[in-house]
């Protein structure tokens, strides 16, 4: 029996102009494209290589260009995917990592990708947006977020958050939070406090938006992951409700990344794009058993690791 990969999706902020590069011209990622092409409004390996860094990093972009990396790769390994595979998605990635899973096909993803960050956009305050604090564990962090009426918005490790709120608040938490001793503490080029209760509106339109795609469960050999506890998706209108809720509800990444650990995988590859998500793999996976699709320059290279990986 083949070794058990991880599979992770990324979410928004590593959109770059040769993202696609790897699987541009690959028949098999073709329909990909041509489904996104109509979703974004143009070809989306043209707009990442023309797009103003303004329109590459808005919330309606971002989400749709993450889904069809992630799609877009997916189908391009072909007869080369895993056989078995535990799948988690960051952020929007998770909508990316339940068509990698088959429990949506890949056209619905993009299009739910589109509609999320619609509901997203309209219920989201302005002057809002996300931080990212390293270097300060939840003791010391929480006091400081709670003067400023900021959330959690992710956990990355024991001592690594994204927080969300206004961006008043976001700012003097910064400034407090490297006071205490923080390592990284800054504002995020996001306008949206995504993972936060500011955004509980566009939690209940997308659960509806959800309930009336078609949905079935993950493929044979597939487990498929939640990203606000890292437990594993059995039932579908529950794993509904928290890919839903994941939109004003705060992400356990690190719980993503210990359940795949902890379900036996022996690699992680990150489909990307960026390698934010291998990076905090890699001391789960050591000895370069993390990778990040964009690490290789060829689609071959890309195979030939994940046949070593599998065993």
């Amino acid at each position: 029996m083949p070794d058990l990969v991880a599979i992770l999706c990324s979410g928004q902020g590593g959109e770059h102009s040769a993202m696609f590069d790897l699987v541009a011209d690959c028949p098999e990622a073709e329909p990909v494209f041509a489904v996104a092409a109509g979703v974004l409004g143009q070809d989306p390996r043209r707009f990442v290589r023309e797009a103003a860094p303004a329109d590459l990093f808005s919330d309606r972009s971002g989400q749709i260009l993450c889904c069809t990396q992630a799609v877009a790769v997916w189908a391009a390994l072909g007869s080369d995917r895993p056989a078995r595979a535990v799948i988690a998605g960051y952020s929007i990635g998770e909508l990316a990592a339940w068509g990698c899973a088959g429990a949506l096909d890949g056209p619905t993803v993009l299009r739910l990708a589109q509609r999320r960050a619609a509901v997203m956009d309209a219920a989201a305050p302005e002057a809002g947006g996300l931080a990212g604090i390293v270097g300060l564990r939840r003791p010391t962090l929480e006091p400081i977020l709670e003067q400023h009426a900021l959330f959690i918005a992710i956990v990355n490790d024991v001592d690594s958050f994204v927080v969300g709120g206004y961006r008043a608040g976001l700012e003097a938490a910064c400034q407090k939070a490297a006071a205490r001793g923080a390592k990284h503490a800054v504002i995020l080029p996001v306008a949206v406090p995504s993972h936060t209760p500011l955004l509980a509106a566009a939690t209940e339109q997308f659960r509806t938006i959800l309930r009336d795609s078609s949905t079935q469960r993950p493929g044979a050999g597939y487990r498929l992951l939640s990203g606000i506890d890292g437990d594993t998706v059995y039932d579908i209108q529950t794993g509904i409700d928290k890919l839903a809720r994941q939109i004003s509800t705060t992400i356990d990444w690190a719980a993503c990344l210990e359940s795949c650990r902890s379900a036996g995988a022996v690699a992680a590859l990150e489909l990307g794009p960026g390698t934010a998500l291998s990076h905090m793999a890699s001391a789960l996976f050591p000895d370069g058993r993390a990778r990040a699709v964009e690490e290789f320059r060829t689609l071959s290279g890309l195979r030939t690791w994940l046949q070593r990986a599998m065993g």
